[in-house]
């Protein structure tokens, strides 16, 4: 079960597929198995679970079947995180595909007001959906805080729903993470424009890329383009301000599997918390 991997890595946050990520078809959770989970989680160290939704949503299409289908598949996913009792669902918000921006902005609005309408996302459920920022290649919505923005003030600022912020997709778009003082303008620029209430989430995540290349790889924690003093500047906010961290760090490191792990204890170093002897 993937919280007894998050307990002996030391987690108390976990993010979740709760079904293949390239499928629209989503095997129902029997109630044995979300029993099962609410009940390990009832005694276990993590404190915090979010699911992730499958990548093929795309609130943003002109397309009305797509539109239709990627709206009813969120709300799925929504269902499959309150059966779990998770805290959280995060989600891209998909492509305008060349309809226009505005036009793209308008449709995940729509389709964000029909999820915030329907009894499976009621303020009952206990379960918050956030958006995710995205690096800003090709047509995606969401690469700026003030689109961000702008579809939350179109739902007038419901609480439900809140920012996951990628650092790694932040830095592709042109936000600069790589010093305390870049990190430091960009809480301040998130705070004014979206506020930092609004943030539920930190994908904590190097670059592969270069700064404002608009290209979305992930990298391991101070061997990317942001680097360890950004990085750690950014984890020590997110921590003063009560934000959990998700790694979306790469599996592997040199052929080994074991990347997990020195991710973690990455981060932990640059917290300056106890890494019990393990090497990076």
């Amino acid at each position: 079960m993937a919280l007894d991997e998050a307990e002996d890595l030391g987690n108390t946050a976990l993010q979740i597929f709760t079904h293949s990520t390239s499928a629209w078809a989503m095997k129902p959770i029997s109630e044995q198995r979300a029993s099962e989970f609410i009940a390990r989680r009832a005694v276990s160290t993590v404190e915090f679970v979010v699911v992730h939704t499958m990548y093929l949503l795309n609130l943003a299409s002109p397309d009305d079947t797509l539109h239709e289908r990627s709206i009813q598949a969120l709300l799925e996913e929504i269902r499959r995180a309150r059966s779990l009792r998770a805290d959280a669902v995060v989600t891209h918000l998909g492509a305008h595909v060349g309809s226009g921006r505005g036009r793209g902005v308008t449709r995940v609005a729509q389709a964000l007001e029909q999820v915030r309408a329907s009894d499976v996302f009621s303020e009952e459920a206990g379960v918050r959906l956030l958006l995710e920022n995205t690096a800003g290649s090709g047509t995606v919505i969401g690469s700026s805080f003030e689109e961000l923005a702008g579809i939350l003030a179109k739902l007038g600022d419901d609480p439900r729903l809140g920012i996951c912020l990628d650092s790694a997709h932040a830095f592709a778009a042109g936000y600069d993470l790589r010093t305390m003082q870049d990190v430091d303008a960009c809480w301040a620029g998130f705070d004014d424009v979206i506020g930092v209430g609004r943030l539920g989430l930190i994908h904590l995540n190097d670059s592969k890329y270069a700064w404002g290349s608009r290209r979305d790889r992930h990298e391991h924690i101070g061997l990317g383009e942001i680097g360890r003093e950004g990085l750690g500047a950014l984890a020590r906010r997110a921590c003063t301000c009560g934000v959990p961290l998700i790694l979306e760090t790469p599996k592997k490191i040199d052929g080994r599997g074991d990347a997990d792990r020195m991710n973690l204890t990455a981060v932990r170093q640059l917290l300056g918390e106890p890494t019990d002897g393990q090497e990076g």
